[in-house]
């Protein structure tokens, strides 16, 4: 349960039109016990303490839910394990006197705001462009628990719908690719009855809009699935093609 001494690499650029650069820091008084997270703040604290510029991380629930804390950790998204973001990641994993190299997402879709943190509103415009289901608010609705709806699809939608949108499918991917994203996104909608009236006009714009952001193609490595902390399957990706080609083919 000792301290460990570690020495950080880590990415600091001012902003996307900064060229950017490693820059080392020893770290020293590392409790195995704490979160990287929690390591970088005892940094930060020591940069702080002596007028440096502290790191600039993205980061809010600490608790595997939000999907803010996306960091680049020895070439892995999320750091070594598996099922896990970065803020589950404990210094237990690492050995006293590694090097840790961390790295903002990689990705011409997700600029650099500085140093570790990335812009991803282009999530959000995929989003905004079908991730949703429109509702009738007319008062004259039926109950969603009347609406059956086999186990087999509630379980694949459940399992889409943990999507917590991190980025790093995409930080992870060759291609850059959005796929996985988008696919559960897609996926999490189409396997219910709610989500179909719209299933069409979803697939072709939120596909649309990803290239539009000038995501890459699926690379078919199957690296997202790897490295997605919520574990989100290929399959979703199989079935996005399906609805795309549907959609194609039989477009109004």
């Amino acid at each position: 349960m000792g301290n460990m001494k570690l020495t950080l690499k880590i990415w600091r650029q001012n902003g996307p039109n900064d060229k950017g650069r490693i820059v080392d820091y020893p770290v020293n008084n590392v409790s195995e016990d704490m979160s990287f997270l929690e390591m970088l703040d005892v940094l930060n604290d020591e940069l702080v303490r002596k007028g440096e510029e502290p790191v600039a991380f993205d980061h809010d629930c600490r608790e595997g839910i939000c999907g803010m804390c996306s960091l680049f950790i020895n070439g892995e998204a999320h750091g070594p394990g598996r099922g896990i973001t970065t803020c589950q990641l404990h210094m237990r994993k690492f050995k006293d006197g590694d090097t840790i190299y961390v790295e903002p997402w990689k990705s011409a879709a997700f600029p650099v705001i500085k140093d570790l943190a990335v812009n991803r509103n282009a999530f959000d415009r995929i989003q905004a462009a079908g991730g949703f289901v429109s509702v009738n608010t007319s008062g004259n609705l039926v109950d969603g628990n009347a609406v059956p709806i086999p186990k087999d699809d509630a379980d694949k939608a459940f399992d889409a719908a943990t999507c917590i949108g991190c980025g790093a499918c995409v930080a992870t991917c060759p291609n850059g690719s959005a796929m996985l994203f988008v696919a559960a996104k897609v996926s999490q909608l189409s396997l219910l009855p709610q989500g179909r009236p719209e299933a069409k006009r979803r697939a072709l714009a939120m596909v649309e809009q990803m290239d539009k952001e000038g995501f890459g193609n699926c690379s078919n490595t199957g690296a997202c699935e790897v490295e997605c902390p919520k574990q989100i399957s290929l399959e979703h990706i199989a079935r996005l093609n399906r609805e795309y080609l549907a959609a194609t083919v039989t477009k109004e």
